[in-house]
């Protein structure tokens, strides 16, 4: 597929797959006429790829743990380092931290709009 359907099937834009490619991420081919062609699971890796940036890692711990990863959701641990190890649970660390600032955040805004909706 190319570039264009890709970006409609994952809702990536097409600047943002050539910057995946850039780092690494996903691996376009090259037609005759030398635009990009992307195979089916390419679909699914951007998927995996947006879910983790989403989930607030960098773009160079997920190029890391990309090969133990095969489809969505499956984890193969024969890849994992004893460093990569390290970095993941670093991140999931700050994640929680994240989170916690984040419900902390949440539940002041509900709280004043509560007050607000009170006085009214």
């Amino acid at each position: 597929m190319r570039i264009g359907e890709l970006s409609e099937r994952t809702g990536a834009s097409r600047r943002l797959l050539r910057y995946y490619e850039e780092q690494g991420l996903i691996v376009a081919g090259r037609c005759a006429n030398g635009y990009r062609s992307y195979d089916e699971p390419t679909v699914d890796r951007v998927l995996q790829v947006r879910g983790l940036l989403d989930a607030g890692l960098p773009t160079r711990i997920i190029k890391q743990i990309l090969p133990c990863l095969d489809k969505p959701r499956t984890i193969h641990f024969e890849h994992a380092t004893p460093e990569m190890i390290a970095t993941l649970e670093r991140e999931l660390s700050g994640m929680s931290e994240r989170i916690s600032c984040l419900t902390r955040n949440r539940d002041a805004i509900a709280e004043y709009l509560e007050a607000v909706w009170v006085d009214r």
